[in-house]
């Protein structure tokens, strides 16, 4: 493979994952979860408090279950705090690629469409 190939493919997956509306909106959804969770502690001390990371979990939730089944795994249900944060960033990015490809397949589509209808008329 060579340096032009694999730089065009790290260009393709960066756009997917990051640079259009869907993939950039939900990142933005779990990036906010996450940051009212981090500040969560500072205004609350309720013994219920750390339930607030439930919804970056469920934001990034068919992914993060393959995360929390590891943590469960590998550390007998003691997995460490970095695991789990870790898990839903890397859990949000998967997804956030997934959303991205399966968008530029529907604009793709939708492109796709409307060029034959311009060509038959």
């Amino acid at each position: 493979m060579t340096k032009t190939t694999r730089t065009t493919r790290i260009r393709t997956l960066t756009r997917l994952t990051v640079a259009n509306r869907v993939s950039a909106a939900y990142l933005a959804l779990v990036g906010g979860a996450m940051a009212v969770a981090a500040a969560e502690p500072l205004f609350a001390t309720g013994p219920d408090a750390s339930l607030i990371w439930v919804w970056p979990a469920l934001f990034t939730f068919p992914a993060f279950g393959f995360v929390a089944w590891l943590g469960e795994a590998g550390w007998d249900g003691d997995a460490p705090t970095w695991f789990f944060v870790g898990g839903i960033v890397l859990s949000a990015l998967v997804q956030s690629l997934a959303l991205g490809a399966v968008w530029r397949t529907l604009r793709g589509r939708r492109g796709d469409r409307t060029h034959h209808l311009t060509t038959a008329n």
